[in-house]
């Protein structure tokens, strides 16, 4: 980005940064990504905020982003998934210690066609997804990704064959659970705390097979997921924690979201995208019916990307009127 500011204005300015002495840290948001600390220059208060700047965008710039990387240290692997934390700085030596990582990293490898839908850039539509769109074609898209082993993962962690280093809490029996750190949280900026609850029960695949009598059953999952943070955590009170489930979620294995309520709501935390625990126990609570009526009997509005294989192969069809070849799934 080009500067318009006179140069002899810019160079004044560009001299005052490394005079600023530090009196405290006044805010740090959006997952740490931004800070606001107060300090002095020639002792006058200052004020300075930092962000990180924009990622490069252009070929010749990313082409070398992964070999500039330094003190590359690895937060955790799980089958095809590991995360890790790494510098920019391309003075930084291997064995520097206190250097402040610049990026926190996912990796998938080898990814799928499904994982490059996910995160590319694309249109979103908003969907209203009916108990018979449910039970006709998304319950039966969900039994074909479950089938084609896209749990493995999961599975790895519930029955302790890999990242049990990461598993921060964990009940057995019926109503066990883990608690492991969301793979975008960097586990120190407590205002940006993001777990995730893992239930070992293998039958509940979304909230769609939340029925009003396991309303006993989800409140003991938010009262020992909350009870379970705050002990881990003991400088966040349970009043500023919120739990929420994905719908539709990424991976059909029902798992809830524990988060600092600082968090910045990103799209992740949007409407059309998460439902806040409480309100799915309230739904559950006051629905007519008996045991077994539940969230497979109501209609769920959401949004998803164009190129997201329930658009293109469930929602997409239905809007053109054209079959849902559900064999194809």
């Amino acid at each position: 980005m080009t500067s318009t500011t006179p140069p002899e204005i810019a160079a004044h300015v560009e001299s005052l940064i490394p005079k600023f002495h530090l009196t405290r840290l006044l805010n740090a948001d959006q997952a740490g990504r931004r800070i606001a600390i107060l300090g002095t220059i020639t002792t006058q208060p200052a004020l300075l905020i930092a962000e990180r700047a924009a990622f490069p965008t252009s070929t010749a710039q990313l082409t070398h982003f992964p070999t500039s990387l330094r003190n590359i240290r690895n937060l955790g692997a799980n089958d095809i998934y590991a995360w890790f934390l790494a510098n920019a700085n391309p003075h930084s030596s291997d064995d520097d210690d206190e250097q402040a990582p610049d990026f926190k990293l996912n990796l998938i490898y080898p990814c799928t066609d499904k994982h490059i839908k996910k995160y590319e850039q694309q249109r979103l539509r908003v969907v209203t997804e009916t108990p018979q769109i449910y039970s006709k074609y998304v319950r039966p898209y969900m039994h074909a990704q479950r089938a084609k082993g896209a749990l493995n993962w999961v599975y790895n962690i519930i029955q302790g064959r890999t990242e049990q280093e990461d598993v921060m809490y964990r009940e057995s029996g019926d109503e066990g659970f883990l608690l492991l750190p969301d793979l975008n949280w960097d586990r120190k900026t407590m205002g940006g705390l993001h777990l995730l609850g893992l239930v070992e029960r293998t039958d509940v695949w979304s909230v769609r097979d939340l029925k009003r009598g396991m309303v006993g059953w989800v409140k003991h999952m938010r009262e020992r997921m909350v009870e379970a943070t705050v002990g881990l955590y003991p400088e966040i009170e349970r009043d500023e924690l919120k739990l929420y489930v994905h719908y539709q979620p990424t991976y059909y294995h029902f798992h809830i979201h524990i988060v600092h309520v600082s968090l910045e709501a990103g799209s992740t935390q949007a409407t059309g995208k998460a439902i806040g625990l409480e309100n799915v126990i309230s739904q559950l609570e006051t629905m007519a019916g008996e045991t077994e009526a539940g969230m497979q009997d109501v209609s769920l509005t959401y949004h998803l990307g164009e190129r997201s294989e329930l658009w293109e192969k469930v929602f997409l069809p239905l809007k053109e009127g054209r079959e849902v070849k559900v064999d194809e799934f």
